[in-house]
């Protein structure tokens, strides 16, 4: 048996600022280093390479049972066997409560032993020129750089670990899903993608597929902004923050350059990243995958898909609701990652808290709002004008009984089994296409005004709802295998 958990949490947090003090210390030799050649020629010193001067931390858990491991309900936070587990770890104070919260768990549990120290991973170069305007870099190339320093070899980034084919050198076992390179280039393609800082994104995700979401999100994130809640500002594409204080704060995000941005986001902040992100994805299923792929890192509570989508039955409505409940994968992004006889199941839990949330936002009531609610297959297409070959994908609809049609939310739900990220899906309804009602300009805008509000309603709902008790029930056994890393 491990410690109390005050003495865990004491213990944990201690590991986690040697882990900060480690990193700064990295960083700050590898800014200095890049000063002295930048200004004056001097190459690095490879003695202090060798010590491990641009080094990422390593964190090590070293467990060695005397019998059967104990048996732990929760899906992470275990350890299976006993072993040597490590990963390498970037930003530290980023990841601060979420290393806190699995080396509690860990600590808890099991009587094991842990360590920070110095990896054998350099951290590349250009992921601590954020912030240097004192670095005058016009008078070098990258490739100059690379040959120097320490770069992002794409020989160091891979997901294999969590694909399931890397497999354990036999000293060591895998800590997390991601370690420090991997992360880092993550965090900056988000930043690149979204327009606003990594450092903004809550844990709690929205994805759609229509900036009049983001308009909708935006006017009622400012008001909670402005009002007595928990949230205390908003982020917003076009690197832009607005509080309680600010003047004109519409126009303030509005006129932001958020335009740039291939996926805009915007971040309603809480304390502790217990706020809701929501990301325009924009159509299809490639920025789908990009989004979610940089996203997980972030290791998310769980990220919803609210968009629109084409009805493919003849009693649906314009303006109904589809709770998917099965996804047919015809997307094809993902194919090589998670082949397709590899089922992506729902999430109770979330299936739960969406139709909970439908029909309170409604006031319509569990009950009566099943006549709006259509629970089943969502195919996912990888081409716009499917309709084009009619013949061809009604004999699929038919044979999938799929119900509803768009082009990102199978996407999104296989990287969240594939990552291990809560995920869910309820589309609204925008058209029928094999049923003669097709988007029209003034048809669509009728529509749009109506339902927008409310099926944003509902995310945030969903998401209230999901926020009670995410240890125990959102983060369901049936995403994790049999041999995963203790962290979550």
């Amino acid at each position: 048996m491990g410690m109390t958990a005050a003495k865990a949490s004491a213990r944990a947090a201690q590991y986690v600022d040697e882990l900060a003090a480690l990193y700064e210390a990295s960083v700050e030799h590898l800014r200095v280093a890049l000063r002295a050649y930048l200004e004056q020629g001097q190459a690095p010193d490879q003695a202090q390479r060798a010590r491990g001067a641009f080094a990422y931390p390593e964190l090590r858990v070293v467990y060695s049972p005397a019998g059967p491991p104990p048996q732990v309900a929760r899906s992470y936070g275990k350890l299976s066997r006993g072993g040597v587990y490590t990963t390498t770890i970037t930003h530290p104070e980023l990841f601060r409560g979420y290393l806190t919260e699995q080396l509690e768990l860990l600590l808890c549990d099991y009587d094991i032993e842990v360590s920070t120290g110095l990896s054998g991973q350099e951290i590349p170069y250009s992921y601590v020129l954020d912030g240097t305007d004192d670095l005058d870099m016009r008078s070098v190339t990258p490739a100059e750089l690379a040959g120097i320093f320490p770069y992002a070899d794409l020989v160091a980034v891979g997901d294999e670990l969590a694909d399931g084919e890397m497999v354990p050198d036999g000293l060591t076992l895998p800590l997390a899903l991601f370690d420090a390179p991997r992360t880092d280039y993550s965090l900056f393609r988000l930043k690149h993608y979204s327009g606003t800082p990594y450092e903004d994104f809550q844990q709690f995700i929205l994805f759609t597929n229509y900036h009049r979401y983001v308009d909708e999100f935006v006017k009622w994130g400012i008001e909670q902004v402005q009002g007595d809640g928990p949230y205390e500002s908003l982020s917003a594409a076009g690197f832009v923050e607005i509080d309680k204080h600010s003047a004109n704060p519409l126009k303030t995000i509005n006129d932001a350059p958020w335009r740039k941005y291939q996926m805009p986001s915007y971040h309603l902040k809480a304390p502790g990243g217990r706020g809701v992100t929501l990301v325009n994805i924009g159509v299809g299923p490639s920025n789908a995958k990009t989004a979610t792929d940089h996203l997980a890192v972030l290791r998310p509570q769980c990220w919803l898909m609210i968009g629109h989508c084409g009805g493919l039955r003849r009693s649906q409505r314009l303006g109904d609701y589809v709770l998917a409940h099965a996804y047919l994968r015809d997307d094809h992004v993902l194919d090589d990652c998670l082949p397709l006889e590899i089922p992506v199941p729902a999430i109770a839990e979330i299936q739960t808290a969406l139709q909970v949330a439908t029909g309170r936002v409604s006031g319509e009531g569990l009950e009566k709002v099943k006549s709006r609610l259509r629970t089943g297959t969502v195919v996912t297409k990888d081409d716009r004008n499917w309709e084009l070959r009619y013949s061809a994908e009604a004999r699929l609809f038919n044979k999938s009984r799929a119900i509803a049609i768009d082009l990102e939310s199978a996407t999104i739900a296989a990287n969240g089994f594939r990552f291990r990220v809560p995920y869910g899906t309820l589309l609204c309804v925008s058209d029928k296409p094999l049923h003669g009602e097709i988007k029209l300009p003034g048809a669509a805008n009728t529509f749009y005004e109506r339902s927008i509000a409310e099926h944003l309603q509902i995310g945030l709902e969903t998401v209230n709802i999901l926020k009670t008790d995410v240890v125990n029930a959102l983060h369901s056994r049936k995403l994790r295998a049999f041999n995963e890393p203790p962290f979550r």
